[in-house]
């Protein structure tokens, strides 16, 4: 299947991969080297990998959770640390299981170039690729089931309140990362009809008008936080 958009990606784009099972880390260079993403750098721990991501200075971080040395979120916090130290860096983290503290951990203030997906995505080849390629040019791509399940929690007070169930679909789908296009396919809507409910929502949540990309990240880090 043809993922919904493709991002713009040039093969000189730098990626370090961090995953201690063999396979799986051998499969996602084999699927980004196809794809013509530059891989620069592999680590089977979060040790390494926190060394060889600010060694060779990638354009974007692919890493597992969970990684020795601790075998509990330690790649996770080397995604953090990384972040922290190079904030141009942007990050994909695939997990096993849902946790959506992983994901709000990872983003911190700032979700442009983040995406948190379940490890069973990497199956689908086309999505995957075209996840790294978003964060790589600074978009986010959140796992559906994860905005599914934060979308289930959010409060019914705050700054969400006052958006419509529909507004609230769009911006769901907005943290996805979808473009207009592909919302406006996944809710059988026109293009036009998505534009005209992304402005309604960046009225509503009083985000003031700047780059057109800037504003939507506003948005979907106001959906994640409230």
């Amino acid at each position: 299947m043809e993922p919904e958009y493709r991002w713009p990606v040039k093969a000189s784009v730098r990626v370090v991969i961090g995953e201690d099972d063999v396979l799986m880390r051998e499969g996602i260079v084999r699927l980004l080297t196809e794809a013509e993403f530059d891989v620069v750098g592999q680590a089977g721990d979060a040790d390494d990998l926190l060394r060889k991501a600010l060694a060779h200075k990638p354009d974007v971080l692919v890493t597992d959770v969970q990684m020795p040395p601790g075998h509990g979120d330690d790649g996770l916090r080397a995604a953090v640390e990384v972040r922290r130290q190079r904030p141009q860096t942007a990050v994909l983290v695939l997990s096993q299981y849902y946790e959506e503290e992983y994901a709000l951990d990872l983003i911190g203030e700032r979700p442009e170039g983040v995406g948190y997906l379940l490890k069973e995505r990497v199956g689908d080849v086309d999505a995957f690729i075209d996840a790294v390629g978003r964060v790589a040019s600074g978009g986010t791509a959140l796992d559906p089931e994860v905005v599914g399940r934060m979308l289930g929690r959010r409060r019914t007070t705050g700054p969400l309140e006052g958006l419509s169930p529909r507004e609230r679909d769009v911006l769901a789908a907005m943290a996805e990362g979808k473009s207009n296009k592909g919302i406006a396919e996944a809710l059988v809507v026109s293009e036009a009809a998505v534009e005209k409910h992304v402005t309604s929502i960046l009225h509503k949540l009083q985000i003031t008008p700047t780059s057109s990309d800037h504003r939507r990240v506003l948005a979907v880090l106001t959906y994640l936080r409230n």
